[in-house]
């Protein structure tokens, strides 16, 4: 069994292991939990957490709940809606891999993957659970080259690293990309100072460090791709406003007019409510939200290397094979 191999089969375990204390549920518990204060005042939200086991949610409300609300789900039609997702999954069916198309062969995932999410569906706004229409200048707008997609260019030809992705090169998988759950690797840790907020991401190992005070974002003519942003407390919630963003990374494949609003509230003891609002007037006809619960793990785990040097290693092979080819023509 390969380095990689392993590594999902222990990321998965240890994700497993934290599904097992997590409720089936329709929703996220309802608002009125109180988070413990820093010694400087602000909710602590500190902490590692997964969101694992909304692997498989679809960002879309389904056509079967059409006119139905998230809260409308009984239990027991919730629970069955999950069940019927696993045995998809476990089956292949089409449609039903993880983030990104990644679908590692059963065997490598405990013979019967199983998860428990807690959302039928992501998108909360609008309040039918779709994404709102592209605008006309987003339809005529062509893909950003070297995006985070691993599938940018799947089928080459490969004349440089550059006609690979920034995911493929092990630069970044981008935000809120890279709290996205994946099978594995779905780990975040959040730390906290009295003058900022950093967020890790277990994926491509990536580490944003948020500062709380009002100094103004950078010049828009200064990208960086996981944007500029800046964080502020608004009651119990944190929020993180990010802006100016390259095309490469633009979430949601949007322009470099994009702000990223993200609003981290803490709903129970052991649970976070993530909310993520995509605001860019040249992509959709009005701004949109998901949201995500993220779960906190036990003081045990942390966040571990992502070792990404296998993708630097396959860039390297894949540039090698097209010259191959290139001869044989």
């Amino acid at each position: 069994m390969s380095l990689r191999f392993r590594i999902v089969v222990l990321a998965l375990a240890a994700a497993a292991a934290v599904s097992t204390a997590i409720s089936l549920s329709a929703q996220v518990p309802a608002q009125g939990y109180t988070a413990p204060r820093t010694p400087w005042g602000h909710p602590d939200l500190q902490g590692t957490y997964s969101n694992d086991d909304e692997t498989g949610t679809p960002m879309e409300r389904p056509a079967q709940f059409e006119g139905k609300r998230q809260e409308d789900l009984t239990p027991a039609e919730f629970e069955k809606l999950v069940r019927e997702r696993n045995d998809a999954f476990n089956k292949g069916v089409e449609g039903t891999e993880f983030a990104g198309g990644l679908r590692p062969p059963t065997h490598l995932i405990f013979d019967s993957f199983e998860r428990k999410n807690r959302r039928a569906w992501l998108v909360v706004d609008p309040p039918d659970g779709r994404i709102p229409p592209l605008t006309e200048e987003a339809r005529r707008r062509p893909r950003a080259p070297g995006g985070v997609s691993t599938n940018a260019n799947p089928v080459g030809p490969f004349n440089s690293w550059l006609d690979m992705g920034l995911y493929d090169r092990c630069i970044t998988r981008g935000i809120p990309a890279s709290m996205m759950p994946a099978g594995y690797g779905s780990y975040y840790a959040i730390v906290q100072s009295p003058d900022s907020v950093a967020i890790r991401y277990e994926m491509i190992h990536e580490t944003r460090v948020v500062p709380f005070d009002r100094r103004p974002n950078v010049a828009p003519a200064i990208k960086q791709y996981l944007g500029d942003a800046r964080a502020r407390w608004e009651g119990e919630t944190l929020v993180v406003e990010t802006r100016n963003f390259p095309r490469e990374t633009a979430p949601q494949r949007g322009s470099e007019k994009m702000v990223m609003t993200e609003r981290f509230t803490a709903v129970a003891k052991d649970l976070v409510e993530w909310r993520v609002t995509f605001d860019d007037p040249t992509t959709w006809t009005r701004p949109w939200t998901y949201m995500m619960p993220l779960t906190k793990v036990d003081e045990s785990k942390e966040v571990y290397e992502y070792a990404c040097h296998e993708g630097n290693n396959a860039m390297r092979n894949i540039l090698s094979a097209q010259r191959a080819a290139d001869r044989q023509k």
